[in-house]
């Protein structure tokens, strides 16, 4: 319950934290909040796309093909992709073009939050592998967009 429901507010309030407290000289401020911007733009894009795409899907929950599988808390709408999934994965992509080891922190947290979704009956596995694939793919074309348009 806690790494399915819990661990992702954690999360969004570590990686806050991580991009807001990064020392910093003072002509990088600009910086700084460029890389917020990008992460977070990379991960509301992650999930605004699974949004899109569970509604061209339309799969169902297993709690909804299964009688037998039992939902720990409530979910509701379609499961492919797993939007969690995407949001998490995209969040530690986008970090770790910043820092490499918080970036693999962080995916730790996105499989954490994966699999105790799986544990909790809301999503099959391919839901959550869907997500990963969405994420990493959204944040590697915002950031390969980013580079593309500061150089011109």
């Amino acid at each position: 319950m806690f790494l399915a429901v819990y661990l992702p507010y954690l999360a969004v309030l570590l990686s806050l934290s991580f991009l807001l407290l990064r020392k910093e000289t003072f002509g990088h401020r600009m910086s700084k909040l460029r890389e917020i911007f990008i992460v977070f733009f990379s991960t509301f894009s992650a999930w605004f796309s699974s949004y899109l795409l569970k509604n061209l899907f339309n799969t169902a929950r297993p709690f909804d093909l299964f009688p037998n599988v039992v939902s720990i808390f409530p979910e509701s709408g379609h499961a492919f992709p797993s939007s969690h999934a995407a949001f998490f994965m995209a969040l530690a992509v986008a970090i770790f073009f910043y820092n490499k080891k918080v970036g693999c922190l962080f995916v730790v947290f996105a499989i954490l939050i994966g699999l105790a979704r799986i544990a909790a009956g809301v999503h099959f596995p391919v839901d959550i592998l869907g997500g990963f694939v969405l994420g990493f793919l959204v944040s590697i074309s915002i950031r390969h967009l980013y580079n593309y348009f500061s150089r011109k």
